[in-house]
């Protein structure tokens, strides 16, 4: 019976003391780690199609919150000032068109509603007329420009600014034999 237990532990107990296997196989995929890219994360094609559907998300998509503002702010001042031009070029224009109606045509002839002459119209009308077309082209430039404005934040998510780069600006002095003391500035740059 003693001899029977012996063996019993002696065989149970011999796993505990065997050596490692010295070959390891390592089976694919248990010990990869997937790397994500802070790049791929910004498409600038899906930044830039944000942006050309609804104004302002492309800036939302590109984590940028704080250009909403600006975005929103510039296409609504120039809406407010194409309503404004407008309402200004229909007031005086109909103005004009009574004066040419009701035979005002003299440069003397004073428009009742307006105080105005005919002539005086005419270059209010046209006035008006071309402040608003131009805010309309300021307001497709704003369009345009926060467009590649999140276009190209989403391609400058992967641009790495390394501590290392400097850019200074002082002023410096010279003293040359013949011209005197000059000042001026001088900017290095350190990369």
């Amino acid at each position: 019976m003693k001899k029977a237990l012996f063996i019993l532990f002696v065989c149970t107990s011999l796993k505990a003391y065997t050596q490692a296997d010295s070959l390891r196989v390592v089976l694919p995929g248990t010990d990869t780690v997937t790397i994500e890219s802070y790049a791929t994360r910004y498409d600038p094609r899906k930044a830039l199609l944000f942006a050309a559907v609804l104004p302002g998300l492309g800036q939302v998509y590109t984590k940028k919150y704080w250009k909403l503002p600006l975005v929103y702010g510039g296409l609504g001042a120039t809406a407010y000032a194409i309503n404004f031009y407008q309402d200004g070029y229909t007031l005086y224009r109909r103005e004009l068109f009574y004066n040419l109606d009701n035979g005002l045509e003299a440069g003397s002839a004073i428009n009742p509603n307006t105080l105005r002459t005919t002539d005086q119209l005419r270059y209010a009308v046209n006035r008006y007329r071309r402040e608003r077309d131009f805010m309309i082209i300021v307001m497709m430039g704003v369009y345009i420009l926060q467009i590649v404005d999140a276009h190209v934040d989403a391609h400058l998510k992967e641009f790495d600014v390394n501590p290392n780069l400097k850019v200074r600006v002082e002023p410096a002095f010279s003293n040359e034999l013949l011209t005197g003391r000059m000042g001026g500035i001088s900017l290095k740059i350190r990369f």
